[in-house]
């Protein structure tokens, strides 16, 4: 449960969808009871830069209060929007955000990110 590891079989999986435009990343994030809100701000202050570099950017972050569905608790929720996935893996693979990275690992006790793409309602709903 603690764990923030990547899954490697789905990384390869981003890293071999052919899709080309841009998709939405999913963070859910539970940060460690002794300081990792403090070491999350200092990721994403470290990590801005190379977000934006490769045209990405935040469009929505927010605080999880009320559980209403479900059993397992949030601390944020956070909605990146990257240009393709190339982009993703380039910012993912370079060396300045691996340093920043490592105070995202410092500060979570446990994340979920989902590579999302848009999709209309009538295709959720028609399976």
């Amino acid at each position: 449960m603690g764990d923030i590891s990547t899954n490697e079989e789905q990384f390869q999986a981003l890293a071999d969808n052919s899709d080309e435009g841009p998709f939405v990343m999913l963070n859910l994030l539970k940060f460690k009871e002794s300081g990792g809100r403090e070491a999350y701000l200092r990721y994403v202050q470290e990590a801005n830069p190379y977000v934006a570099g490769v045209g990405a950017k935040v469009i929505y972050s927010g605080k999880a209060n009320e559980l209403v569905g479900g059993d397992q608790t949030w601390d944020a929720v956070m909605l990146v929007e990257y240009p393709s996935r190339r982009a993703f893996l380039q910012m993912a693979s370079d060396p300045g955000y691996l340093k920043a990275h490592a105070h995202r690992v410092q500060a979570l006790e446990r994340a979920v990110l989902y590579a999302t793409d848009p999709m209309p309602m009538r295709t959720i709903l028609s399976g």
